[in-house]
């Protein structure tokens, strides 16, 4: 299929079924801001062999790692999103081989294994439509980038073969709102909850703000904090750091879209 221009359509006004059917055709773009109002995630699969440790690593590091749904092992499909093909309709897969990134496919259906078990991963996204209800502006969003994502100085609690650095997201916020984007995170814990930290950024060993390890650089705007939110590319980092044989994942910033409000992970 020929690829999808995402100029010819409005992210902000497509269903999921309809954004999942834009990436399957080939469009690859950041998520964040598509199908507003509906649950993102993360995703990561490894040989059924591996899934015990990624389970537990999930269970001892639940910020930047909460699960949302576990496949069995061979399947491509989630009660999150009925019907939906987890190896095609995400913007852009990574796959990895012993640590390494060796390629980033628009699907990942000539690499499908029968054992591979697949996380899906609460996604930050997921409560941008409610920072944006209250008020919280989007940084990335209104300068069309992919949000800014960074390894930090924070070690994950390790779990059996995995290990790996916190990787954390971050949204300029303007001060003034930095109470409102806790309060309102705080009440999402399924997707990452509170931030980790807010200020500076060297708190956090990172050195760069306009340097993101995955992302793009957001540019900031006078009187705007960095707000810093557990990330869940942080199996991504341990991946790296661990070297599984092998290992499936989503491109940073380009989320598997489902079916679910993102209400639904919104504590009352």
């Amino acid at each position: 299929m020929s690829a999808v221009d995402p100029a010819a359509v409005t992210p902000a006004a497509v269903s999921p079924r309809q954004a999942r059917a834009h990436f399957r055709s080939g469009a690859d773009v950041p998520t964040a801001g598509w199908a507003p109002g509906h649950t993102q995630v993360n995703l990561i699969s490894v040989p059924a062999d591996w899934a015990a440790d990624v389970r537990l690593f999930c269970e001892r590091n639940p910020q930047p790692c909460p699960v949302l749904d576990i496949t069995e092992p061979g399947s491509w499909e989630t009660r999150l999103a009925p019907n939906a093909d987890l190896r095609t309709e995400v913007p852009r897969y990574r796959v990895w081989e012993n640590g390494e990134l060796v390629a980033e496919p628009a699907d990942v259906l000539s690499c499908w294994r029968d054992d591979l078990v697949t996380f899906l991963i609460g996604c930050s996204f997921t409560f941008e439509s409610r920072l944006a209800a209250e008020g919280v502006p989007l940084r990335h969003i209104e300068q069309g980038r992919n949000v800014s994502m960074y390894v930090t100085n924070r070690t994950c609690r390790p779990a059996g073969r995995l290990s790996g650095p916190l990787v954390v997201s971050m949204r300029p916020v303007p001060a003034r709102l930095v109470g409102t984007a806790c309060r309102v995170t705080r009440a999402m814990p399924a997707v990452h909850g509170a931030p980790v930290h807010a200020g500076d950024p060297a708190a956090l060993g990172i050195r760069d703000l306009a340097r993101p390890d995955f992302g793009d650089p957001v540019a900031a705007l006078p009187g705007d904090v960095p707000v810093f939110w557990a990330c869940g590319v942080t199996p991504q980092a341990a991946v790296m750091a661990s070297r599984p044989p092998f290992a499936l994942t989503h491109a940073p910033g380009r989320m598997f879209i489902t079916d679910i409000l993102d209400e639904h992970y919104r504590a009352p």
